[in-house]
């Protein structure tokens, strides 16, 4: 059981864990033993997660959302196979809490129409300062 928050738990049935062999440096190791890990998480088959949280875990994940609904996030970080392990699921955790958090509603607001006043005179003051710079007629 991966515990995300006081009210979300993902059970075990929901990750599938596969380890497969990673790239970059580790000498003759990285060739023979299977560090990397990839994390699947069926989200759209959870009953732990609410529909709302769904939707916004599936616009966080982004490439990570498969089309079947499941979150793939793939590790391959440290040369220990259980340290990649924990990566991923601090990752996984992580992931859902932000998808939890309710984004603010946006507050319409307009611009005063003293502050619109405002601007014009600025530009209008500007413009003329700009006019006087002109060249001097000579006599």
């Amino acid at each position: 059981m991966l515990r995300v928050n006081d009210q979300i738990e993902v059970a075990e049935w929901e990750l599938t864990e596969s380890f497969v062999r990673a790239s970059g440096p580790g000498g003759q190791n990285v060739n023979k033993v299977a560090t990397a890990v990839e994390l699947r998480f069926e989200a759209e088959r959870s009953p732990h997660l609410p529909d709302a949280v769904k939707r916004r875990l599936r616009r966080l994940a982004g490439q990570r959302w498969t089309r079947d609904g499941a979150v793939v996030i793939f590790v391959q970080e440290t040369r220990s196979q259980a340290r990649n392990r924990e990566i991923a699921r601090e990752r996984l955790a992580e992931l859902v809490v932000r998808a939890t958090e309710v984004p603010k509603k946006r507050k319409r607001t307009r611009v005063s129409l003293n502050q619109k006043r405002k601007r014009v005179e600025a530009k209008k003051a500007r413009g003329e300062v700009k006019r006087l710079r002109g060249g001097v007629e000579r006599e």
